[in-house]
């Protein structure tokens, strides 16, 4: 089982996103359309306050790990992150609900957060796979995770509402313990 814990570097530190921690993030998550090809509703602090509610009971389910994610750079909350989809059985689980405010955005916070998060997965949880799920549209992510070595294993057509009732094609995204250290060798 997977324990809370804190994740950090010289750039980003990953802690427990929770009741008591999730405030700091209300004026980032207010941004608008900032996860406009999520189904998920953040906008209001009382829609983020359910979202975290959600992420919790997944916690207590062993489904799911939440982070609130701090940018030491610009020392300000940034958005959250998680684990989430965990199957211990076959040591696979997916990063996603990710969300950070347009001032990080392409500012090398994300690709930080994913190393250390891709690097514990493998490392010290023994995870054989890391998957991602992005909306087709979101161009942006998809760079962004095709950057650190996943690869592209399949789209799933018209799978998932959103909150303006589109419903979206998700391309699932994977990335192999063994393909990520030789991704990690490559890239030195």
């Amino acid at each position: 089982m997977i324990k809370s814990i804190i994740l950090e570097n010289d750039r980003v530190r990953l802690s427990p996103l929770t009741l008591d921690n999730y405030t700091n993030l209300h004026s980032v998550a207010a941004e608008h359309k900032l996860i406009q090809y999520s189904p998920s509703d953040i906008e209001t602090p009382a829609a983020l306050r359910r979202y975290v509610e959600i992420a919790l009971e997944q916690q207590k389910q062993r489904s799911s790990l939440p982070f609130i994610i701090y940018d030491k750079k610009s020392m300000a909350f940034a958005g959250s992150t998680r684990y989430m989809n965990i199957d211990y059985k076959n040591k696979v689980l997916e990063i996603g609900s990710t969300w950070i405010g347009e001032k990080f955005q392409g500012t090398g916070l994300n690709s930080q957060m994913k190393n250390l998060l891709l690097n514990h997965a493998f490392d010290m949880l023994g995870f054989e796979k890391v998957s991602f799920r992005i909306d087709e549209r979101n161009l942006q992510s998809r760079k962004a995770v095709e950057k650190l070595g996943a690869v592209l294993e399949g789209i799933l057509r018209e799978n998932v509402y959103l909150l303006d009732g589109y419903k979206r094609n998700t391309c699932c995204y994977g990335i192999l313990k063994n393909e990520w250290g030789k991704f990690l060798r490559q890239d030195k």
